[in-house]
């Protein structure tokens, strides 16, 4: 009896342990752009990389060390996020009834 208690106990400490790493959701990677500041505003930040414009939105809550001006030189790390997602037809359904 003392042994089922005590595999039992520790199966409970196991599980308890392994609930907080469910619980979390999985962040999408980050990523870095360097360049030079083309334009700055309150939504985003422009950035000059190798003749490519880069446009990266920010927010309140994006942190900024230095000060962030037109000509600076400039790592922003970023993080890519779906604003929205369009799922298109395969066309296998639509054709469902159909004769050749």
């Amino acid at each position: 009896m003392r042994r089922f208690t005590s595999l039992l106990a520790v199966a409970i400490v196991v599980c308890l342990l392994s609930l907080p790493q469910f619980a979390l959701a999985r962040q999408p990677k980050k990523y870095q752009v360097t360049g030079t500041v083309l334009e700055v505003t309150k939504d985003y930040i422009a950035v000059d990389k190798a003749g490519d414009r880069w446009e990266i939105g920010r927010g309140a809550d994006t942190k900024v060390t230095g000060k962030l001006e037109v000509g600076a030189k400039v790592t922003v790390e970023y993080q890519m996020s779906a604003s929205s997602v369009d799922v298109k037809s395969d066309g296998k359904d639509g054709d469902k009834g159909k004769k050749p």
